[in-house]
C-alpha cells in the first residue's frame, strides 16, 4: 500500500504534527490496520479508500480506533491534493464523525468539522494532580475535559502527570490559556489512547475554538498549541460547525510491506 508521513499544522518539517496516511483501494482487516498503526507509532495513521467521488477514511492511534483526527484529516487530504485530485474544489471524507469536507484558501487547507459542548463542572484535587500541581482556573467536561489555565507560561510549564489523567473523565485533556502572539493556546494529552502527549490536536479545537470565541468575542481565532514541537491553526467558529486550516509539509512517501 502506498503509505506517507506527513508534518500537519505546520510549514516547517519536523515541527507540527506527524501523521501516517495509507493509501488503499479497499481498508484491510481491522486488525491490520491496528498493527500497521502500533508499528508506525504515530499518534494516529490514517487509512482512506475512494468512496466515488469521495472517500471513506479512518484513524489509529497506537492502541485503538479513534472517531475523530484533526492532523490525520489534514494530512490525508494534503496527500490526495498533491497526488491524486490536484483540481478537486474539494474533499468530502466520510468517517465515524459522518462527512467532513476539507478544502483549500491559498496555501491553507481548511477542514469543516462538527463543534463539541461541554458543561462547566467544579475544579478538583485529581485534576491539579494531572496537572502537575497547575493552578486551574476553571474546568469544562465534555468529549475531552479542558482546564484553563492562567497564562502562556503555565501551559508550557505543565508537567502532566499520565497516571492521573486516566482517571479523569473524558477521551484526553486539553490544557489551555490565553496566548501571548494569539488568541489562544493549548496542550493535549490522551494517555489513555496511547498518546502521552500530542503535539497538535485539530479535533480538540473543535470544543476550543466554541470556548473562546465566546470568552473573546470573535469568530475568527489564531490558535497555536505549544507542544515541543508546535504547530499553529487558523480557526473560525460557523456553529454549529467549525473551520481549522492550517499548512503541511511531506517527510516520507513509499510502501508498506504487508507480506511475512
Amino acid at each position: 500500500m502506498r503509505y506517507y508521513v506527513v508534518d500537519a499544522f505546520t510549514d516547517e518539517l519536523f515541527r507540527g504534527n506527524p501523521a501516517g496516511v495509507c493509501v488503499l483501494e479497499t481498508f484491510p482487516p481491522d486488525d491490520v490496520m491496528q498493527s500497521i498503526a502500533s508499528e508506525n507509532n504515530l499518534s494516529e495513521t490514517a487509512f482512506v479508500v475512494p468512496n466515488g467521488d469521495e472517500y471513506n477514511l479512518r484513524w489509529f492511534t497506537p492502541a485503538l480506533e479513534i472517531d475523530l483526527c484533526g492532523h490525520a484529516t489534514l494530512a490525508t487530504a494534503f496527500i490526495l491534493y498533491r497526488f491524486d485530485r490536484p483540481d478537486a474544489a474539494s474533499l468530502v471524507f466520510h468517517t465515524l464523525s459522518g462527512p467532513l469536507t476539507v478544502g483549500r484558501d491559498g496555501d491553507l487547507l481548511v477542514m469543516d468539522f462538527p463543534t463539541r459542548s461541554q458543561e462547566r463542572v467544579a475544579v478538583t484535587d485529581d485534576m491539579r494532580r494531572a496537572v502537575g500541581g497547575a493552578d486551574v482556573l476553571s474546568a469544562y467536561a465534555g468529549y475531552n475535559l479542558q482546564l484553563e489555565l492562567v497564562d502562556e507560561d503555565a501551559v508550557r510549564a505543565v508537567r502532566p502527570d499520565a497516571a492521573a489523567i486516566r482517571e479523569l473523565d473524558g477521551r484526553g485533556l486539553i490544557v489551555t490559556a490565553p496566548g501571548r502572539d494569539c488568541d489562544f493556546v493549548s496542550r493535549f494529552f490522551a494517555p489513555g489512547l496511547g498518546v502521552d502527549e500530542d503535539p497538535v490536536t485539530g479535533s480538540a479545537h473543535t470544543s476550543l475554538v466554541p470556548y473562546w470565541a465566546a470568552r473573546l468575542g470573535k469568530a475568527t481565532l489564531l490558535a497555536r498549541q505549544v507542544s515541543p514541537r508546535g504547530g499553529t491553526l487558523w480557526c473560525t467558529l460557523a456553529e454549529p460547525r467549525v473551520r481549522i486550516a492550517g499548512h503541511a509539509c511531506l517527510y516520507l512517501s513509499g510502501e508498506l510491506n504487508q507480506q511475512n
